[in-house]
Formats: C-alpha cells, structure tokens, sequence
C-alpha cells in the first residue's frame, strides 16, 4: 500500500535529484526526516566535488549527523530517489536509521551477491525497507539523463 506521506517526501528527494541532474551530476537526491522534519538532505556531488564518496545518502547522512550531533540517526526515515549503493547501504546500517524509502530499484540478476547482503543486513538491523515509491518517476530522471548523456 502506497502511503501519502512516503510520496510527499519522495517529491522533496526527487526536487534534489532534478538539482543535481542540472549540475551535471547523476540524478539522485535523499532527504532524512526525523519528526517530520528534514533534518538532512543530498544530491550527489561526485563529479563536482571529485569525491567518489559525495553521493545523496552519505551528504544527507553527513548534514544530520551535524544538526543532532551524533552519529547515530535512530528513529529517522531516509528518502532516496535510488536504491542505495553498497557504500551507502552501510553508512545507513552504522548511523542506526530506522527505515529506507527508495524509489528506482536497480535491474539485476536475482543471484547478485549484494542483493543477499543488503537482505542479510536489513533483518540483522532491523532496517524497514520500502521500495519503490514514486519508482516510475525516479527511474525516468535516471533514464533522461543517461540518454541525453549518451547522445
């Protein structure tokens, strides 16, 4: 069941990705909601930062962890236009979010190993994870910009 207020953030990450689709950069932007409050947000910043590790997630992890001052992020949401990375996953599992909302799945085969790791690790921590919210438009952004890129 798809919920209104997933999608009401999942806009605000998506305004995030469109930013960071006019710098130039991959299209994908996270915000972390703490009492329905925006506490951090991101787009990456890879290219422009010429940091392998300024992507969304980590920026909106980073800006949170400054605001509560604490590396731990208990009883937040993170919004991520994109089903987050390895590097990213992890960084949610050390700073203790309690649940991941994403909306573009990455297309890969059933036997990928780090589908059986982000699984593990999510009942280990026990992570809520719902996916693919607002998943048409989040994959599209993602879909324009590698075309464009492509011409």
């Amino acid at each position: 069941m798809k919920s209104k207020k997933d999608e009401y953030w999942m806009k605000i990450a998506l305004k995030h990705a469109y930013y960071a689709e006019k710098q130039g950069e991959i299209p994908i932007g996270a915000i972390l909601v703490f009492k329905e409050k925006i506490i951090g947000q991101g787009w990456n910043r890879s290219i422009i930062q010429n940091d392998p590790t300024a992507h969304a997630e980590i920026i909106a992890l980073r800006q949170a962890g400054k605001i509560v001052k604490n590396y731990r992020l208990k009883n937040t949401t993170l919004y991520v236009t994109l089903q987050p990375c390895i590097m990213c996953f992890g960084a949610i599992i050390h700073s203790r979010i309690e649940r991941l909302v994403f909306g573009a799945s990455y297309k890969t085969d059933k036997k990928c190993p780090f589908k059986d790791v982000f699984l593990e690790l999510q009942k280990q921590y026990k992570l809520k994870v719902k996916k693919n919210i607002m998943e048409f438009q989040c994959t599209q952004i993602l879909i324009n910009f590698f075309k464009k890129k492509r011409k």
